[in-house]
This record gives C-alpha cells, structure tokens and sequence, in this order.
C-alpha cells in the first residue's frame, strides 16, 4: 500500500480523496474542492492518502504547532474494510509526525482530535462504511490513548456559515499516556489557532472560547 502526500488540487489522488470525504462525512465537515488549492500548498498541514492498486482507500490529515508543541489529526478516513488501513495509516501517520518534530527542534506534547458522539448523534451513516462507524472510532481512538476534554464542545461549519456544529468531543492523547488534565491555555490557544482560517465563527463557540480563559485546567476523561 502507497502512503502519498498531497500537496495540490492537481495531483491525481486528490479529486478521488475530495469524492471519498464526501461520502463519509457530513456536508458541513467538507470544505468545497477548490478552497483546498491554499492549505495544501501549507508546509505545514499533511495530508495523505493510502492507494491500493491504484484506489484511493483511506486518508488523514494532521499538522504540528511546534510553538504549542502540540498536533492536531484533522480527519482520518478508512474507506475499505478487510485491508488493515486503519493500522496503516495510524503508523505512517506517526512515523511522518515523528520526523516532523524532529526536524523542527521543538518537543511533542500530544495531540488533539474531534471525534463525534454517537449518543449525540446517532443518525451519522459515513457512506456505510464499517470502519468509520462513530463507535468504532471511538474505540479506536481510545485504544490509541485518547481521552475527551471536560467541556461542552462545538465548532464552527466548515462552510463558514457561521454556524455551530454539536455532536462532537474535543480529544487529547499525551505522548507518555500521563496525567489526567490539561492546561485550558494550551485548549484555547490551539482553537483559536486552528479556527483562524473560518472568519465566521459562531456564538457558540465564542462562549466556549471564553470560558476556556476563564479556567485554569480540563480535565481528560473516557472516552
């Protein structure tokens, strides 16, 4: 299985990755295809996908802040069952992360993902496809040493409607598996952060943001 990056709207892989997102993910979660032209030009934002005989099967994106010392997995897609994609991805993913800290002479903390609840949101398909079924990946997510922050989380449409998506929990893997809170600087900063690039955010999430300042540390609990 090939492990390729992304780097343009023009590269072969790329409309057929576009495609797969937009069978497993909600409208609000896909950002339009040519609005991808400028982030993957980005250094620092990878994007990969997994190709099978020639088929885009799977994909994930992540990025490193190295002044907050913390990445972020975007998405991880697994558009097959029965070809270990899911593992594939997972130790591509870290060993390419592993090299990007490295070379940016910085440490690495842990790392944020969005995960949606599917006790919020139960009526969420993701294409049909088993692997991406929200319990699931909950319990992937869990195995790999994830657990959810403390807080009522939202984020703003990727539509830039600014609109406020629920149904979701804001996760943290440490690097050494330790501790059982984080700081709510390090939260807020990351979102901010991480945001920037949607202009339109929510009320909601304004709120949210406000009471992360407002607090000292979150608490990491099971997912």
């Amino acid at each position: 299985m090939l492990y390729h990056r992304i780097t343009t709207i023009e590269d072969a892989y790329f409309r057929p990755m576009h495609e797969l997102m937009q069978k497993v993910f909600p409208p609000e979660e896909v950002l339009a295809y040519e609005l991808w032209a400028e982030p993957l030009q980005d250094p620092g934002i990878r994007v990969f996908v997994a190709v099978h005989e020639g088929e885009v099967v799977g994909a994930t994106e992540y990025r490193f802040y190295p002044d907050l010392e913390v990445a972020m997995t975007d998405f991880t897609i697994i558009g097959r069952e029965g070809l270990g994609i899911g593992p594939f991805l997972a130790s591509e993913r870290m060993r390419d992360l592993r090299s990007v800290v490295a070379a940016s002479g910085s440490r690495w903390l842990g790392m944020f993902a969005e995960i949606y609840n599917p006790y919020l949101s139960e009526s969420l398909g993701f294409g049909g496809v088993k692997p991406m079924n929200p319990y699931v990946r909950r319990e992937v997510l869990a195995h790999l040493g994830y657990r959810k922050l403390d807080l009522e989380y939202v984020h703003p449409s990727w539509h830039n409607d600014g609109e406020a998506v629920h149904g979701l929990d804001l996760c943290f893997m440490t690097v050494d598996g330790e501790g059982d809170s984080v700081k709510a600087e390090l939260v807020w900063r990351f979102l901010e952060r991480y945001y920037a690039v949607l202009p339109q955010k929510p009320e909601a999430w304004l709120h949210m943001v406000e009471a992360l300042k407002r607090r000292d540390t979150i608490r990491l609990l099971p997912i």
